[in-house]
């Protein structure tokens, strides 16, 4: 297209100078219209340029003193021959060249900046693949183009995976699949040598090509593939993980193709500045992409270490096993339901991807700190541990052996001294007493080994057991011992669950060692309230939760989500040696219970039923 110069109408030594470029230039008079991209011709001082889009040259007398304007690019005098009016268009049009070459880079630049930020911060795979080729497409005026990535097969080979395709011009029933990493497709090879293949013609590749160009595609959805450029996308560390193909540069046209004529008239060659784009797009993207599997990676192997750490917590105690799981599934389960209301009190609670996983690594390890209590209070399933069970029967058979043996001493004495008039009545009387004791000890035993049990007792065993505690005998160094210690009925005399307040509160406690476990962890920004958010798993709106007391709104919403899930799993559990599973209805009316008495939220325990969160365990 001929460039065009212009010159002020009214200064005849400028309209004679441009009269001097005819046939080389469009000229044309000077109206404020028109200056754009143009050179202009002028005598007026007070004609100024159009930013850095105009160049003007003055023209003239060379014996006028002057000053000229500073806008002004150039002075030629009047009268000046072509040569020397030819030289100054021309290094006019350069500096307009040079400018608006400077301008192009700068918003490519910026352009490439504003992609690289974007995809940095993209931490969906999926979005992130689609940006990379979207903005690929974008910067060299692509009609179409697919993406593929480099993986590892099980096998242990590499592979290729068709990754994503997009065509302003045809529909593509899109579907992934893998192919093999070798020389014969086009991305294979750019992904094999790290080559760029720029064709200007895909049906007629350089000879000798070693890749071949499949026209099924565009035989089934009448398309052309004409123009072609594939560039690979390498990290800073020279690997190559996939490859970057752009099919049909249409720099002129904006719609799509609508006929292979039109592929025919409008489609262009890749140049070198698309060459260079691309690159550099595709150099961003793989290390986006690489990013994105390493933090991928990372969270992994993260997840891996939560899992394993809540198994072998678990292993210490196999009675509440998976107890950790079923409550993160509630939790986030009842989170999601809250997320997802639109109207009442959760209409403005809505919770991001990285929080939804903050709550479930939070509930998976709500009760990390049991690492902290004695094994033996942990799986603790009666109120008195075996072996002081075993020493209750030893005493109780040790003092029916003593009676036995007392019995015995009472006859051999009868007949020493009285012989055996009268015995039989007499050894009849003693052997009914020794009956009748034995029966009381052995209805002891059975009251003990009741009461041993941890469920709430139908019956008051209290006088049973002073009755117990006062039975004494007298062992073989004449030490009085009683069948039941005071401690021991102590015990015995809990009425409700197994454990002894001391013990109760070391299990409490470990809500405390699991908040400072937790606290020690250094968490990126997303997973900063884990310990908080753990740590208030049993606290009570009311006040009455443990360790700390905590009321209303000092509770996290998410720890009040927790604490609807683990009195839920630990009611219905089947697992618990200490305490019979209850139905899912009874289970739900103890909830309601409590959210009555001001210990639980009522709006999520009607979100959490509503919802039927609780079916979420169902797999148990």
């Amino acid at each position: 297209m001929p460039r065009r110069v212009l010159y002020d109408a009214a200064s005849r030594p400028a309209a004679a100078a441009a009269g001097l470029l005819a046939g080389e230039y469009d000229v044309e008079a000077w109206t404020p219209e028109a200056m754009a991209d143009s050179v202009v011709l002028t005598a007026n001082p007070a004609l100024a340029a159009s930013g850095d889009r105009t160049r003007l040259i003055g023209v003239v007398d060379p014996d006028a003193p002057g000053p000229w304007p500073a806008t002004w690019y150039a002075l030629v005098p009047t009268g000046a021959g072509r040569p020397l009016v030819a030289r100054a268009v021309a290094n006019a049009f350069a500096s307009l060249d040079g400018a608006a070459e400077r301008a192009r880079l700068e918003r490519e630049l910026s352009e490439l900046n504003a992609i690289g930020i974007q995809l940095s911060a993209e931490r969906n795979l999926d979005v992130l693949l689609e940006t990379i080729l979207t903005k690929a497409r974008e910067i060299t005026g692509s009609d179409a183009g697919s993406l593929y990535l480099v993986e590892d097969s099980p096998e242990g080979s590499r592979r290729l995976r068709f990754a994503l395709a997009q065509n302003d011009s045809v529909e593509i029933p899109f579907r992934s699949v893998t192919l093999a990493l070798d020389g014969e497709s086009v991305a294979g090879h750019v992904a094999l040598t790290g080559a760029i293949v720029n064709l200007a013609d895909a049906y007629e590749p350089p000879p000798g090509s070693p890749f071949k160009i499949n026209r099924w595609f565009d035989e089934h959805a009448r398309y052309r593939t004409k123009s072609m450029l594939v560039v690979p996308m390498r990290t800073p560390q020279g690997e190559v993980i996939g490859a970057l193909q752009l099919i049909n540069c249409k720099p002129e046209r904006r719609g799509p193709l609508r006929s292979t004529q039109e592929a025919e008239e409008h489609v262009r060659p890749y140049g070198e500045r698309h060459v260079r784009l691309a690159g550099s797009l595709a150099s961003q993207a793989a290390v986006a992409l690489a990013n994105r599997r390493l933090y991928d990676s990372i969270s992994q192997l993260f997840d891996g270490f939560v899992k394993a750490s809540v198994t072998a917590i678990e292993s210490r105690d196999p009675t509440t096993s998976g107890h950790s799981f079923r409550v993160a599934d509630l939790t986030v389960g009842l989170a999601e339901a809250a997320d997802r209301a639109d109207d009442g009190v959760f209409r403005d609670v809505r919770f991001t991807a990285e929080e939804l996983r903050e709550l479930r690594y939070a509930a998976l390890l709500h009760d990390f700190g049991k690492v902290g209590v004695r094994e033996h209070v942990l799986v603790k399933s009666k109120k008195l541990y075996p072996g002081d069970l075993e020493r209750i029967k030893t005493r109780i058979e040790l003092l029916m052996r003593d009676l036995e043996l007392g019995v015995t001493r009472r006859k051999l004495d009868w007949v020493t001294r009285r012989g055996k008039e009268g015995f039989n009545l007499h050894a009849a009387k003693l052997d009914a007493d020794l009956a009748a004791a034995i029966a009381e000890l052995n209805e002891a035993l059975d009251v003990v080994v009741t009461v041993n049990e941890p469920s709430v007792q139908p019956q008051d065993f209290t006088s049973a057991l002073l009755k117990i505690t006062a039975r004494s005998w007298e062992d073989h160094r004449g030490r009085r011992r009683t069948v039941l210690t005071p401690e021991e009925a102590g015990i015995l005399a809990i009425n409700k669950g197994s454990l002894t307040e001391n013990e109760r509160r070391e299990i409490q406690q470990h809500v405390v060692h699991t908040f400072q476990f937790l606290a020690q962890i250094p968490w990126t920004r997303e997973f900063r309230r884990i310990p908080e958010i753990a740590r208030s798993h049993h606290e009570k709106l009311d006040g009455s939760g443990y360790p700390f007391g905590f009321r209303g709104d000092q509770i996290p919403v998410q720890s009040r989500m927790m604490t609807i899930a683990d009195i839920y799993d630990a009611l219905t559990a089947t697992d618990r040696p200490y305490k019979k599973a209850v139905r899912v209805e009874e289970a739900l009316d103890t909830l309601r219970e409590e959210q009555r008495a001001g210990a639980l939220d009522g709006a999520l325990l009607d979100l959490f039923i509503d919802a039927r969160i609780f079916e979420r365990t169902d797999w148990r």
